[in-house]
């Protein structure tokens, strides 16, 4: 079974981009909401890991929400983005977390690594979970990442991801299109794929869910603001160099053309979610167990809505 096509991302322009926003906590009203949805969704799993890899870290803010949940696990955040990781190093590595001091009693220490998620450089069978919010989309390759992913974790050992999908930003799409601006947009894994490709790689039971959460807003400029503090675009046929005021006026003005009859604008995020175990069975070309990816279906345009966001919002 050949590999599939690496997506058209530029893992240089998304670490710049990161490394930019750090420490991410603007963008916390949607990854820290995905995070505690992901927790949601591990409550229903009989799983106490000793060994936590979070995947795509960033400035650990998922330390506390997993440490609530496994108070004597063993944390290690792993991160291409050298800034994020000196903010996660500085709030965490050397000082007593909130759980720590809640507990009034010593956690194990966390640890973080500068690697890429298709290359950790950690031993095999040395992780109990690894858990990624929202970092999968960033990467060119996740076929990779899902690999690595396998070779890491110790039998009965589980991934759990989230990830956007192809309907995420389709108003920001249809607005780039209205505008006639000469960009292009990042591209995202269907879930289905992703169940498939979790088998290709030897895992076992994956199941696979996501909703439409739909965010609004009072102004594009917000719109946009919040999509710069998401990330931005790392598209490798993005628009090169610097925007011009003709170009995000343009921009905003088919934003604004998008209202809807409540007078906001709307972004569409499809979010995926994943899980799936690691088996001691041998790995082949189509998985490490038979079956298929199981699917809880998609939810429609009246799923969750998350309130108008302005710039005065916390």
């Amino acid at each position: 079974m050949s590999l599939p096509p690496s997506l058209p991302i530029d893992p240089r322009h998304v670490n710049l981009q990161f490394g930019r926003r750090q420490p991410l906590d603007a963008a916390q009203f949607l990854y820290g909401e995905i995070a505690q949805r992901m927790l949601q969704r591990l409550s229903y799993v009989r799983l106490q890991p000793a060994d936590v890899l979070d995947a795509g870290c960033g400035a650990g803010h998922a330390i506390e929400p997993l440490r609530a949940r496994y108070p004597g696990m063993d944390y290690t955040g792993l991160d291409a983005c050298a800034p994020l990781l000196d903010v996660a190093r500085e709030r965490y590595e050397t000082s007593p977390s909130f759980w720590q001091k809640l507990r009034n009693k010593p956690t194990p220490p966390v640890h973080f690594m500068q690697a890429d998620l298709a290359d950790t450089g950690l031993p095999a069978q040395h992780i109990d979970l690894v858990w990624s919010n929202m970092a999968l989309h960033w990467h060119a390759e996740p076929h990779r990442v899902l690999a690595e992913w396998r070779r890491i974790l110790r039998p009965g050992g589980l991934a759990m991801y989230s990830s956007l999908g192809p309907g995420s930003l389709i108003e920001l799409r249809q607005a780039i299109t209205d505008a006639r601006i000469d960009t292009t947009a990042m591209e995202f894994v269907d879930m289905h794929d992703f169940g498939d490709l979790m088998l290709v790689n030897g895992f076992a039971d994956p199941v696979m869910d996501q909703e439409i959460i739909t965010l609004t807003y009072r102004t594009p400029e917000k719109l946009l603001e919040d999509i710069k503090a998401l990330g931005g675009n790392a598209s490798a046929h993005r628009r090169t160099g610097l925007a011009g005021r003709r170009w995000r006026q343009r921009l905003l003005d088919a934003l604004n053309a998008r209202r809807n009859l409540d007078g906001t604008i709307h972004l569409t995020l499809e979010v995926a979610y994943g899980h799936a175990w690691r088996t001691d069975a041998k790995f082949t070309p189509f998985g490490g167990a038979d079956g298929s990816a199981g699917s809880k279906g998609r939810k429609g345009p009246d799923g969750p809505t998350v309130r108008p966001r302005d710039a005065d919002d916390s």
